[in-house]
């Protein structure tokens, strides 16, 4: 179950095409802005997140910061534009398992959640 939080409409509707590709994945939600992000998180318990770092009304670490805590076996990959050493290791200090770049790794989102999705157990993460 994956979580998406990008605030592009455009580039949401792509991640979106791309993780309903993918055979067991299932999106189970989606926002462009903080609170909305924590709040449809925190309803509906995904395994993974998808997420972007700059949101028209704050930032995706105060999302990370804000859901991480409660749920440490959530697998999260921050995509950027703003992908800095600083951002790195503040998402990554945060919780992050993959910090991407989005004009370089988007490519890689469809093998991430392949793997999280891959596991033995047939669930992306143990919760």
């Amino acid at each position: 179950m994956v979580f998406l939080v990008e605030d592009s409409l455009a580039i949401r509707a792509r991640l979106a095409a791309t993780i309903r590709g993918i055979e067991g994945a299932e999106l189970v939600g989606e926002a462009g802005r903080v609170e909305e992000a924590i709040d449809g998180i925190r309803a509906s318990r995904p395994d993974a997140v998808i997420l972007d770092l700059q949101l028209e009304d704050g930032s995706g670490l105060e999302v990370l910061r804000a859901v991480h805590p409660a749920s440490p076996a959530l697998h999260v990959a921050v995509l950027t534009n703003y992908a800095t050493d600083q951002h790195r290791r503040a998402c990554i200090d945060a919780g992050a398992e993959f910090f991407l770049d989005k004009s370089s790794d988007f490519p890689r989102i469809r093998e991430i959640v392949q793997g999280w999705t891959a596991r033995p157990d047939g669930a992306t993460a143990g919760h």
